[in-house]
């Protein structure tokens, strides 16, 4: 007998849908556990074949963060795929046993045997237009092999675009580039993965691993390995534009005050023109807590900048040669600032957090402690964030007996 239709469906149907979606998963289960058996019977066979390898494939398509398959994976890859890295002493086979295709697919090329003696001139020239071919193969191969497995991960990174392995995996492979190809080869693969990462984070401006991954790149792109010279300008602009489309970008503002002393010391800025930049970057700044003064990544940045006020010593800093006077001067405008936007905005905790700290540390600039006005005030901000931030209650007790406020 069928029971009577939820929703428009029988009872009957639903329940056999739930019975197959049931089996459908067992099955996908048992495919996955099977492929799993597969491999580890290969791995304690030292087997690093090309079916290794297309296992490695196939799991990793189905489970990208299994980290143990991404390490039989490069095993794999260092036993035939690739071949010698620059420096390491010819071995007699040479060619690797197989290639890798598209998809992470591979195919079997053989082995061939480099002829190592001769008896006369002509054998010598014959061996060394045989190594000559062998390297350039050699080469061949790993600059396919390097693009073949970043376009392997590609698909794996879009739907899980903050597996940690997937990010490692795809550095290693860079490397790989680095030790085996021409530094105009592997640069090339360098520079192609850093338009990829801008790609990703087009597509997602807030992911950390992407942002992590670009700084990596980029300090290649920078290094002797790669016959580098400095990004830092344009990296500076890239934050820049990341900024202006979205001010709630984290990351690009991190970015931004990692660059910046590096950036104005290559520049050979004089005193005037880190005033004029310093001046640029709280201008920028306070337009950007006018608009979203609830935004955390703002108020870090913010306090980046004050920091190059109130702790400079020992540090890269933007103000190295400002007076003790330019800088009571600027950090009380910037107070007075943050108490015109609390006249706005009584909810947000960080003003309030804000204020306590910078008067604070405009006392400190100032060599003296805080007079019975700033007490108040501090007292009144501290009530205010014991109901914002309740979570944090024992840190604004802590102040409250520090200052002596009770």
């Amino acid at each position: 007998m069928q029971g009577p239709p939820q929703h428009g469906v029988p009872r009957t149907s639903r329940i056999r849908n739930e019975e197959q979606q049931k089996l459908q998963a067992l099955d996908k289960i048992q495919k996955y556990r099977d492929l799993e058996e597969q491999l580890r019977a290969h791995v304690e066979k030292k087997d690093y074949s090309g079916e290794t390898f297309q296992l490695t494939s196939k799991l990793l398509r189905l489970n990208p963060e299994y980290y143990t398959v991404w390490n039989v994976r490069r095993r794999v890859l260092l036993s035939g795929l690739l071949s010698r890295a620059q420096g390491e002493p010819r071995s007699a086979k040479e060619s690797p046993a197989f290639s890798a295709g598209k998809d992470g697919a591979v195919a079997d090329t053989g082995t061939g045997d480099v002829a190592t003696s001769g008896r006369d001139g002509d054998e010598e020239t014959k061996n060394t237009d045989q190594d000559k071919s062998a390297d350039k193969a050699a080469a061949e191969n790993d600059l396919n092999l390097v693009r073949s497995e970043l376009g392997f991960t590609i698909p794996l990174l879009i739907e899980s675009p903050k597996c940690y392995w997937i990010w490692h995996y795809r550095t290693w492979i860079l490397q790989q580039a680095i030790e085996r190809l021409e530094v105009s080869e592997a640069r090339r693969v360098w520079e192609e993965e850093l338009g990829l990462a801008s790609k990703m984070l087009t597509k997602d401006r807030r992911n950390f691993h992407a942002w992590g991954y670009r700084r990596h790149l980029v300090r290649k792109l920078e290094s002797p390995e790669l016959d580098g010279k400095s990004m830092a300008e344009a990296e500076f602009e890239y934050t820049s534009k990341m900024i202006r489309v979205d001010l709630s970008n984290f990351s690009a503002w991190h970015n931004r005050s990692k660059l910046i002393p590096r950036l104005l010391d290559e520049r050979g800025a004089s005193d005037q023109e880190r005033r004029t930049f310093f001046d640029e970057e709280l201008s920028l700044v306070r337009e950007a807590l006018n608009v979203g003064p609830e935004d955390q990544s703002l108020w870090y940045y913010h306090q980046f900048l004050v920091l190059n006020l109130t702790n400079f010593v020992g540090r890269p800093t933007i103000t190295p040669n400002f007076t003790a006077e330019d800088r009571v001067t600027y950090l009380t405008r910037e107070i007075q600032d943050i108490l015109d936007l609390l006249e706005d905005y009584k909810d947000i905790k960080w003003i309030y957090e804000t204020l306590v700290e910078y008067t604070l540390s405009l006392c400190q600039l100032e060599n003296r402690d805080p007079h019975a006005g700033e007490k108040a005030d501090i007292q009144k901000w501290l009530s205010n964030l014991k109901v914002l931030d309740p979570m944090r209650n024992g840190r604004w007790r802590d102040l409250e007996e520090d200052l002596q406020l009770k």
